[in-house]
Formats: structure tokens, sequence, C-alpha cells
């Protein structure tokens, strides 16, 4: 039996069970290879353009499924930055928004209830819109189709809207679409009319005039929720977009605000007088969390009492807010919200972005690119409606009305780099 195995290994062959152990090793590799090669078939980049599209469809008029197709692009993301071995791709002006969320993590670690800050800093991750966009939008068509898609949500919120104030809304209620608060319809009217102006008059897209009627009646829509801030709000964008497209056409807005004055009805016109009535409820509420709000920014001026607590410090007796202003949950106003809550250097780091995000659509502008240059202008006006907004309420902690922001502003970079790519395709062709 010793010879017999000696004889064996001297001729110098395997032993029996050696050949069976390769035989298990190469169907492994070779089903390995198979689900390497499936996976790299999924059409990934396909569907991370649909679920944004879908999202935007949605953007206007259900918050759950918008936000489904918002996590089902984030999935599709992470699957593309493992697949092709990829870093995240971002515009510049996504530098200072990663400053605020590394500041904002702070303060609630540092707030006065971590447990509510912590919960509500998962708003943060409603950020990575900014590079999933940037990176799952690969060719012009599907720039166009989200915007199409977006021009849908938009005419089929109005449609709605303008259903519900002719055959079910009481007299003097704020029309509020299908969002759950009149604000958050109201900032998400203030970026659908700034988008709607734009590619009126600065594209040449097939589907303008559409677009320009859905500005029409999102200025209706936009009266119909009562909300005096978000009216400031689009006329500022809508001076930037007149500026624009012809700076003599600014004359236009003065004539055009007392025409719709004179035309709105009897409670539209109460509700717009009353911006000039400091003894009004809501203006002298909005003095009074001012006041407070100072008053807790010099008390903790670093990281703030920490996000989504401010309601919680404000009702102290000290503060001797109103027994109506405090019934409220935020400060009416971005700087003064962010600040208390948050801190100072946190509220820079928002202001650098405003500044920074400005001055780098300012700078696509300059390219004048006919298919850039809407959408370039439409997130510039939106940056100083949203602000302008902004001081009289707190739409930067409204996340419908954020995502769509921060797809307008992404989407022109996104173009840009899709232009960038094909010009290097074309030059590698013609060297070829």
């Amino acid at each position: 039996m010793n010879r017999r195995v000696k004889r064996h290994s001297d001729r110098g062959s395997s032993p029996p069970f050696a050949s069976s152990q390769s035989l298990d090793d190469s169907t492994l590799e070779a089903e390995g290879m198979k689900s390497k090669r499936k996976w790299k078939k999924i059409p990934l980049f396909t569907l991370i353009s649909w679920t944004i599209t879908l999202y935007l469809l949605f953007s206007m008029i259900s918050i759950s499924l918008s936000q489904i197709f918002i996590f089902l692009s984030f999935l599709c993301w992470i699957a593309i930055l493992i697949r092709e071995k990829q870093k995240p791709l971002f515009p510049s002006f996504f530098w200072p928004l990663l400053l605020y969320s590394v500041l904002s993590l702070i303060s609630s670690f540092l707030s006065v209830n971590p447990q509510i800050s912590l919960k509500d800093s998962r708003e943060l991750l409603l950020f990575l819109i900014v590079p999933i966009i940037y990176i799952g939008i690969q060719e012009e068509k599907t720039v166009s189709k989200t915007h199409r898609a977006l021009l849908a949500s938009g005419w089929i919120s109005l449609l709605y809207s303008l259903f519900y104030f002719l055959f079910r809304s009481y007299p003097g209620e704020r029309i509020t679409g299908f969002m759950g608060h009149y604000m958050t319809q109201a900032g998400l009217l203030l970026l659908f009319s700034t988008a709607a102006a734009s590619m009126l008059l600065l594209s040449k897209d097939k589907w303008r005039y559409l677009w320009g009627t859905g500005y029409v009646f999102s200025l209706g829509a936009l009266a119909l929720t009562l909300t005096r801030s978000a009216w400031l709000g689009i006329i500022i964008a809508s001076c930037v977009i007149l500026f624009l497209y012809k700076p003599k056409t600014l004359i236009v807005v003065p004539l055009a605000v007392g025409l719709f004055f004179l035309a709105s009805p009897r409670h539209i016109k109460q509700r717009a007088l009353s911006t000039f009535n400091l003894k009004a409820p809501s203006n002298r509420y909005r003095i009074e969390y001012i006041k407070t709000g100072l008053t807790i920014i010099k008390d903790q001026p670093l990281f703030g009492t920490g996000p989504d607590t401010v309601d919680l410090v404000f009702k102290d007796p000290r503060f001797d807010l109103s027994d109506e202003a405090r019934q409220n949950v935020h400060l009416h106003n971005n700087i003064i919200q962010i600040a208390a809550e948050r801190g100072i250097p946190t509220l820079l780091s928002w202001l650098a972005f405003l500044v920074w995000a400005m001055v780098a659509q300012a700078k696509l502008l300059r390219k004048k690119d006919p298919l850039l240059y809407p959408l370039a202008a439409a997130a510039l006006a939106a940056i100083f409606g949203l602000a302008v907004a902004g001081l009289f309420e707190y739409n930067f902690g409204d996340s419908e009305i954020i995502t769509l922001f921060l797809y307008m502003m992404t989407i022109p970079f996104a173009l840009q780099r899709i232009n960038n790519k094909n010009i290097k395709n074309k030059k590698k062709r013609s060297e070829g």
C-alpha cells in the first residue's frame, strides 16, 4: 500500500480529491464571472434618470411618493459609485452645505435635547440630491425629461388648487394644494413660477408657452395661499428673470403688481395691505420672534440650542413671548432660526452656500449657452426669491421646498458636465 502511494506521488500526479476541488473552484469562478456580468448589465444610469424624473413628477403632488423616489435615486447612486468605482462628484457650491451638515451634527450632540435634534438631522441627507442629480443625469434628453416632469407636476397642482378654490373651499381659506401646509405650497409655487418664467422668456423650448401659461396660473394659485413672504419672493425672482431677459422690461413689474392687486378678491387685498400694518397679529409675532431669537443667539452663539429645539427654549417665561406666539414652532426667519438653533458658524456656512451658488450660477450665465442659460437664470432667481421670502418664514427647514430648490441649483451644472463630456468625446473622435 505504501509503495502504491509512493509510486503515485513519484509520477507527479495529484491525489484523487484534487481534481474535484479544482472543478469546484472553476465552477465558483465561472459563477462569479456571470454575476459580475449581470451586475454590469444592470442599467443603473437609466434607472436613476427615471427615479429622478418620477421624483419631480410627484414633487408638487405627493410628499410620500416624491420621497420614495428620492430614496430609490439614492440607492441607484450608491450602486453607481460602487460599480463604477467612482468618487462622489458635485458642483463646488456643495462644499458649504457639507460644512453646514457637519456643524449641524455637532450642534445636535450639544443640543438641549439631543434626541430631538439627531432625529431632525436625518433631513440633512436630503442634501445628497445634489451629487445624485449631478452624476445621475448623463444626457441632454434626460434634462429635458426631468424638466417636463416638473412642468406636469406644477400643472396638476395648479388645476387641483383651482378646482378646490372654486368648489370646495370656504371664504378666506388658504389653499394648500396637495401639501399639508399653505406655506409649503407657496414655497413650491414660488420655485415653479421662477422656472416657468425663465423657460418662457429665455428658452426656445417647444413647451415654452405651456410654461408661460403655467406661470400665470401659478401666480393666481400663489395668491390663494395668502402667503405674503412668497408674494415678495416671486416679485423679486420675476425681476431677476426680466432683468436677464431685457432690463427695460422691469418697468412692467409695478404696473403688473398694481393691476393684480386691483383685480384680486377682497380678502387677498386685505392680506396684502396687512403687510404694512405693524399692529397686525402676524407682524407683531414676527417682531417678537426676532427679539427672542437674538436673545437666544446671544446666550448660545456657537452651536445654538440644537436643531428643532428653539420652540422648546422660547417657551421659557423669561423670553416674554405672547401666548399666541408660543404656539408656533419656529422663528419665521431663516437667518434668525439657523443662528438660534445651530449657532453663528452654521449660519455663516449657510450664507456662504447662498453666495457661492449665486456666483457659480452667474458664471454659467456668461457662457450664453441656449440650453444652459434658462436653467442657470431660474436657479439664480430662485436664490433671490427664496432668500427674500426667508426673511419672513423658515423655508429652508421645509424638506419639500429644499429638495426642489437643490434640484434647480444642480441641474445647470449637470448639463454643463454633459456638454464638457460631449466636447471631449468629439475631440477624441477627431484625433482618432
